[in-house]
């Protein structure tokens, strides 16, 4: 049973709006690996002419002759034909074209880099099959995508040739918290918001990890199968990401997001940290693992003139599937692997709540839109927001906040993120006096302290005026028609 399709408003709004236009149309897809790709075009194809074709898995074995039997065998299948034999592309994208009609379709290349391997001829055959037999048909969109983002941004995106044929290029993103929450209720599981939490908080917004949610067990038993089993699908998933994706180079990228586990760190810092000479080699993995998602880069900028300063760019591990599973899944392997874990809770399991707070953490950094609109801020009013961290330096305390927010009008938003299960008291106040003490602003700027709590927050914080505003994250979770305020 297909699980019913829930977000991706805007993505499947500029795909309609594209196709009206009844031109032919190239559209490339790129986003996280498991993060819905080939189901938003599944869902935007439905009432018109659907042609998927997917490209194999590159293990061992597998050549370019195999892609092209695979295509075969997929066309054929749509067409209730034999499938044929291609020697190469060419004959392979001609009997496609031959098989198109007046009818609304949409053509879909899934996995397109796995579809290319091992034939370097493939992408210039693609752009003849475009610019000979497919650009002046109308109503037609030619889909682009697949999990390896950086193939695509490579070889069509940036690619001489198909420049100038793209209309249309989406970049999907995890679901935000409430499309994910409204994503496990709508498949029945039924649980209380911090379980709720606690399963996006190791998993982020990404469908198809969401969608291994079993109704049938409890939360702890739901992440145990999963994460603590040792065939679980999350156990194993990391090995797979690495493999597949970076090109068999998967060691070295391995080594960085490991890094980037423990806290942001520059490029300089990456590279005496893992010792790399080759510069170019950094930027190029740095690039790729932003470009898959899993890492985000973070430009410090200047409170004065609000530029950026990219010298000083720092890297954060933004996938929260990844870091859970360095810190917490991958260290007790072996444990995994003996079977112990089968008769415990995993919220008994030692550091649970401090781990829950770093993924928390991440998981509302990905959901910036959200956290604004909590705060009364529309996007044309900040001039900058990031994670900060002020180095310690020429006398100057160091200090880390976990979400700043620069506006216009010279007003500094300091959030601290607290996801604790007990009421937050008065100490709350002094540690976050204390933290922005150490913050070096500029004269004439303006503070504004801001709390996001989980388990609410005792009366006598309640009443006390120095946040700005107080968030309870649960809100996040429940659909925006429920929320009445969020102060």
């Amino acid at each position: 049973m297909q699980i019913q399709f829930i977000g991706r408003k805007y993505e499947l709004q500029r795909l309609n709006d594209v196709f009206k236009m009844g031109q032919a149309c190239v559209t490339t897809i790129t986003g996280r690996r498991r993060i819905g790709k080939s189901r938003l075009i599944q869902e935007f194809s439905q009432g018109k002419r659907f042609l998927s074709f997917t490209g194999l898995a590159p293990i061992e074995g597998i050549t370019a002759q195999s892609q092209r039997d695979a295509f075969a065998m997929q066309l054929a299948d749509f067409m209730k034909t034999q499938p044929k034999t291609y020697t190469d592309w060419t004959a392979a994208f001609n009997d496609l074209a031959s098989h198109l009609t007046k009818e609304p379709t949409v053509i879909l290349l899934d996995e397109i880099s796995w579809m290319a391997s091992d034939d370097h001829t493939f992408v210039p055959k693609l752009k003849n099959l475009w610019d000979l037999k497919l650009q002046q048909k109308s109503n037609l969109m030619l889909v682009f995508c697949g999990s390896v983002s950086t193939w695509i941004e490579k070889n069509i995106i940036r690619s001489t040739a198909f420049f100038g044929r793209i209309t249309l290029h989406l970049d999907l993103e995890p679901l935000s918290i409430a499309e994910s929450a409204l994503f496990l209720r709508t498949m029945g599981f039924k649980a209380s918001l911090y379980d709720i939490c606690t399963i996006l908080a190791i998993m982020g917004g990404v469908p198809w990890y969401l969608e291994k949610i079993s109704r049938q067990y409890t939360t702890s038993q739901n992440i145990k199968n999963l994460c603590f089993e040792p065939r679980g699908l999350l156990v194993k998933e990391f090995d797979s990401i690495f493999h597949d994706l970076f090109n068999g180079h998967g060691s070295t990228y391995k080594r960085i997001v490991y890094l980037l586990a423990d806290g942001m760190k520059d490029s300089d810092e990456i590279k005496q940290a893992l010792d790399l000479a080759d510069v170019a080699m950094l930027e190029t993995c740095m690039h790729d693992l932003v470009t898959a998602g899993f890492v985000s880069k973070h430009a410090p900028w200047s409170f004065t003139t609000g530029k950026a300063k990219e010298k000083e760019s720092l890297y954060r591990l933004c996938d929260n599937y990844l870091r859970f599973y360095i810190k917490y899944i991958e260290p007790r392997m072996s444990t995994i692997n003996q079977k112990k874990y089968r008769e415990l809770s995993v919220q008994s399991l030692p550091g649970w709540d401090a781990m829950m707070g770093f993924q928390l953490e991440t998981l509302l950094l990905n959901n910036r839109p959200t956290l604004l609109k909590a705060l009364g801020l529309d996007a044309t009013e900040i001039i900058a927001d990031n994670p900060y961290i002020q180095r310690g330096a020429h006398g100057e305390r160091g200090c880390q906040i976990d979400y700043l927010i620069q506006t216009r009008t010279k007003t500094l938003f300091v959030c601290e993120f607290k996801f604790v299960r007990r009421e937050l008291g008065m100490g709350i106040i002094r540690s976050m006096r204390e933290k922005i003490k150490s913050f070096s602003v500029p004269h004439g700027y303006g503070i504004v302290p801001v709390l996001f709590h989980f388990e609410g927050v005792t009366p006598e914080l309640d009443l006390d005026p120095y946040f700005y505003r107080m968030i309870d994250i649960t809100k996040f979770l429940k659909p925006e028609t429920e929320h009445e305020s969020w102060e």
